[in-house]
């Protein structure tokens, strides 16, 4: 029973290896998805959410980058809607729960011909419930937006590095020389 067990492990792990599945990172640091991402450069956002999400983004990128900071070739530039809409009502008009959604519409920027080479937006919402402390509804609001900044950022940079994977932001190739006389 064993050895049938072990027999099929092993002819299931053969047609696995030839469905085309590839890992996203292949190579490591030289390669093509961390090379791209080793080149980008979070613009500044606006506000307080703006802030988070940009910091998650560096932190997620720095890896790439070998601790050096932001890349020179690309730049990502991010608009965020923050929003919090009321939805638990009691027979008193009082809210008794929240939801917090964090809306990113991001855009990878060739930084030396202002080409758009990725338009896209990612987004993560959070419920909060909201108690009779007014210190603790804020103090889960904050905790909420922390968490969806981090969601955001996790979202835009896997989309990023399968940009990457499909050979998007790769470096233009230089032309070839022209024969001297035509």
């Amino acid at each position: 029973m064993r050895l049938l067990l072990v027999s099929c492990l092993a002819a299931a792990s053969l047609t696995i290896g030839g469905c085309g599945l590839r890992p996203l990172y292949a190579n490591g640091s030289k390669g093509a998805v961390a090379q791209v991402l080793a080149d980008v450069d979070v613009a500044a956002i606006e506000g307080h959410s703006g802030w988070l999400v940009r910091n998650a983004l560096r932190d997620r990128l720095q890896a790439t980058q070998g601790g050096a900071g932001a890349g020179k070739r690309l730049r990502l530039d991010v608009r965020l809607e923050d929003s919090i809409t009321g939805f638990g009502v009691r027979a008193d008009d009082a809210v008794t729960r929240e939801r917090r959604t964090l809306r990113a519409r991001y855009q990878l920027v060739d930084a030396a011909t202002g080409e758009v080479l990725l338009d896209a937006t990612a987004f993560s919402d959070a419920g909060i419930d909201v108690v009779g402390s007014e210190y603790a509804t804020i103090a889960a609001e904050s905790s909420a937006l922390e968490r969806l900044s981090s969601a955001v950022a996790d979202q835009i940079v896997a989309r990023l590095a399968v940009f990457a994977n499909r050979g998007g932001g790769q470096p233009a190739a230089a032309p070839a020389p022209t024969p001297a006389g035509q």
